[in-house]
């Protein structure tokens, strides 16, 4: 069932399944795989799957505990390319469909293509 309201608990399950599909991914995974392993229930990935629910937080419910800098971790990034954002893009769209109603992954998908223009600008890619 897709949720119609957004909460820490549904935004957690999002970033979780995300994560989990972004580790099976030839393009997108290996960058999380050299920073962060393969194990989602190391303490690395359970840190960034805290840290990645703060974010969207932040941004979709107001919560105030995203401590961080999102641009900072991606600019020394060796091979990150506009193919890498796309499929983010696209593995993120598909993960939101199945979490949250259209309206509320609308919302999602727009933010998260934002965000995504924005890194891309900056790191000139």
């Amino acid at each position: 069932m897709l949720n119609s309201e957004v909460n820490k608990e549904n935004l957690k399950v999002m970033v979780v399944r995300f994560y989990t599909k972004v580790l099976s991914d030839d393009i997108v995974g290996p960058f999380f795989v050299a920073k962060l392993g393969s194990d989602l229930k190391s303490d690395e990935w359970i840190t960034h799957i805290e840290l990645l629910t703060n974010f969207w937080a932040s941004i979709s419910i107001g919560d105030n505990e995203y401590r961080g800098n999102p641009f900072g971790p991606h600019m020394h990034l060796e091979g990150l390319s506009r193919e890498a954002f796309t499929q983010w893009l696209i593995m993120f769209f598909e993960v939101i469909d199945s979490v949250y109603e259209p309206q509320i992954a609308s919302f999602f998908k727009q933010r998260s293509e934002i965000i995504a223009g924005n890194f891309m600008r900056n790191l000139g890619l």
